[in-house]
Order: C-alpha cells, then structure tokens, then sequence
C-alpha cells in the first residue's frame, strides 16, 4: 500500500514582545514574518513514512535597528528551507501508530543582513541538522516524545546538540 499526501502552510510571526532600538539585544522583534511551505508524506507499506518540506521565510523592514549614532532600517533577505524525515511505526493500535521511530534532517540557506541599505554578505546562512525522534506510548491518550539533534553543517549559529523530551496528552484519541 502506498499513499501520498500533500498540503501547503502559511507560518506568520508578528512583532512582539518589549524592542528598544537603543539596546542591541531585545526580548522583542521588531518586524514581521512570513514562511510559507510545502510538504508530502508518503506512506510505504504498513510501518514506513517519507515525509519531506520545502519553504521560504521573508522578514519585513525593522525601521528602527540598533545603530550609533541613531537607528537604521535594517532588512534580511529571504532563506530557504528543506527539511526530511523517515518515520517506523513499529506498533499501532486501531489503525493509528502508537509508538515511531524517525531519521530527521534539514538544511537552510540566505537570510543576508542589510543595514542602512549595506548588504553584510558575511551574515548569510548555511546550515544543516540531523536527528532523531521516538515516540512511546505510556496510555491510551498519553506518550513520551523524545528527540536528539546535532549542527551536521553550520556556517553560523545551529552549532549545538539539542535534546528535548516533552509529554504528550490528547482528548481526542491516542497521541501520534
């Protein structure tokens, strides 16, 4: 049996939090974004999934960045983004998996700064991660999600492990 799906997204971020253009760091962004994405699954077979994601992000102008002696506009070039994953459902329950496995993986590129209308092309970026997650499930409308990530190739930023481990509940039916 082999299925495909396929969709599309929209992923808006407005500005939020507190920005001073006086403070070179800030709890708070001062523009908004936009990431639109598309993506498929296909499903092989019982147990296998191939799922995969292409988007954009594109920034608006932060009219008041950070600069001495006043603030600048500054802008960021779009970047793009690809991102994979192949899950194992290695149990199910009624149909729906109760407890998978995935190889993930991503890489992203651009997002080039400009200050006053300078373009910075060392600020572009070009990065790539790989991972794993498991999912286990601990009751009918409860599972452990576990995950484990590694900078695989990083021009700037993303260097880092990440582990993350979060808890699961639905009112709906069982967790995916």
């Amino acid at each position: 049996m082999c299925r495909l799906s396929a969709f599309i997204s929209l992923k808006v971020i407005a500005p939020t939090g507190q920005y001073d253009p006086t403070k070179l760091i800030n709890w708070g962004i001062n523009r908004w974004s936009f990431k639109p994405e598309f993506g498929y699954s296909q499903r092989f077979g019982e147990k296998w999934i191939l799922d995969g994601y292409a988007g954009a992000v594109f920034f608006t102008t932060n009219q008041e960045f950070y600069s001495i002696p006043t603030p600048q506009p500054q802008t960021k070039s779009p970047y793009g983004s690809f991102e994979g994953h192949l899950s194992y459902d290695a149990k199910h329950y009624r149909g729906k998996p109760t407890l998978w496995f995935s190889l993930d993986g991503n890489f992203w590129f651009g997002g080039t700064t400009s200050i006053g209308g300078k373009s910075n092309p060392a600020t572009r970026q070009t990065a790539s991660r790989f991972g794993v997650t498991a999912a286990i499930p601990v009751s009918g409308h409860q599972a452990i999600k576990a995950s484990f990530s590694r900078g695989d190739y990083v021009r700037i930023g993303g260097n880092y492990d990440n582990l993350a481990v979060s808890w699961q509940y639905t009112w709906l039916g069982r967790p995916n």
